[in-house]
């Protein structure tokens, strides 16, 4: 007997064994069984007739799981019971032509959802984080990574995210690599975290891949990648890392594995990481990409969770994990341009436009000189702060 699946709100547990007999036994244990149990026995009736296998037991408790979830349970289970047989049972697409995530876009929150609970994905676009990662690697437990990659296959497939970006976080290298088809082939991917980056080859590897697959079965796309840095070996490579290939969007940090790697317990003020840190905006600066901050563990400390925001834009980050919903608003807060910056930041606009016109090569604003660094960057400010819905003044 094989035991797929997780008895818990919107999944479904399915225990499957051989039968005796000439045809499968279902037996549907539901809280919507008056409503759904037709309907599920169906579906699983009119699946199995796609594959030839040996009559098979089915027992299913359901706890109001959606197709997809039914879907990607039922073919992990089998897949099991009959590791050698090939086959796919696949939602019906819901969306099609999604629009491309573009490479340079605002990524302040990004929050990660284990790749193996759908009750966690179904609605996580509802709390309006920049970026969905649905995660593969250290959420799932070893032993259950082959059912999250098909049920996170199926997610994208019909899932609604929104205007969030869709990413997925494979496993470390080389296993990442085995992830990728099933993820590529949904065409419904807009980045790849690879955990554990440590050499700007092995990105390249990741970039290579991934073009050639999508070449091969005729999709059309730009996939961004997102290396994690998570070792001193790779704090140390981190401009090699970002500069690996152009589909580099950001480098991040992962905070967890750095200090376990470098024999330093974690503070909340993060004094063991300040270095790393810098390293990693540093590296990503000089290769033209934005570094992103890691995850702020205490759910519970929203004002430690601010802090740790300032600190971290102090520093130079965009962006920041998140493993919560209730910490996106407070990201996004602290990320918020305040009147007095986005007030500057027009008026440094203004005299820029103003001396531009007149063909003057200084710009000056009241006593001060205003070289193009400040300009720029009160450019990117006044970007940020529209997206708040401040306007200029």
């Amino acid at each position: 007997m094989v035991i797929v699946g997780r008895d818990s709100k919107e999944d479904i547990l399915i225990k499957l064994e051989k039968a005796e007999g000439e045809e499968s036994i279902i037996e549907i244990d539901s809280s919507v069984k008056n409503l759904f149990g037709k309907h599920i026995k169906d579906l699983i009736y009119e699946n199995l007739k796609k594959i030839e296998i040996p009559p098979l037991k089915i027992e299913v408790k359901d706890n109001g799981a959606l197709d997809f979830v039914i879907l990607a349970r039922l073919e992990a289970g089998i897949k099991r019971l009959f590791p050698d047989l090939k086959f796919k049972f696949l939602p019906q697409r819901i969306f099609e032509d999604r629009i491309q995530s573009a490479k340079e876009r605002q990524r302040r929150s990004r929050l990660y959802v284990p790749g193996n609970q759908p009750d966690l994905m179904i609605n996580a676009y509802l709390f309006k984080p920049d970026g969905i990662i649905l995660d593969l690697e250290d959420s799932v437990a070893p032993s259950e990574k082959d059912a999250a990659l098909i049920l996170v296959r199926n997610a994208l497939m019909v899932l609604d995210f929104g205007e969030c970006e869709r990413m997925v976080r494979i496993n470390q290298l080389p296993k990442g690599l085995f992830d990728l088809p099933e993820i590529l082939e949904t065409d419904g991917v807009d980045c790849i975290l690879i955990p554990k980056a440590e050499r700007g080859e092995d990105i390249a590897q990741v970039s290579q891949f991934i073009k050639e697959y999508l070449n091969k079965i005729g999709i059309i796309r730009k996939i961004w990648l997102m290396p994690i840095i998570e070792s001193a070996l790779g704090v140390l490579k981190a401009y090699e890392i970002a500069s690996s290939c152009p589909e580099v969007c950001a480098l991040t940090f992962g905070a967890e594995d750095f200090t376990k790697d470098i024999g330093a317990q974690r503070t909340r003020e993060g004094r063991e990481s300040f270095v790393a840190r810098s390293l990693i905006v540093l590296g990503a600066r000089a290769a033209n990409v934005p570094p992103i901050d890691t995850v702020f563990a205490d759910v519970e400390d929203m004002e430690g969770l601010y802090n740790s925001v300032k600190e971290a834009q102090s520093l130079g980050f965009e962006g920041k994990g998140c493993i919560h919903p209730r910490q996106i608003d407070v990201i996004h807060k602290a990320f918020k341009p305040t009147e007095e910056e986005f007030l500057w930041a027009c008026k440094v606009k203004k005299a820029y436009l103003e001396a531009k016109e007149k063909g003057l090569a200084v710009v000056s604003l009241g006593t001060k000189m205003v070289d193009p660094p400040v300009v720029e960057r009160a450019l990117k400010v006044i970007k940020l702060g529209k997206i708040y819905g401040m306007e200029e003044v």
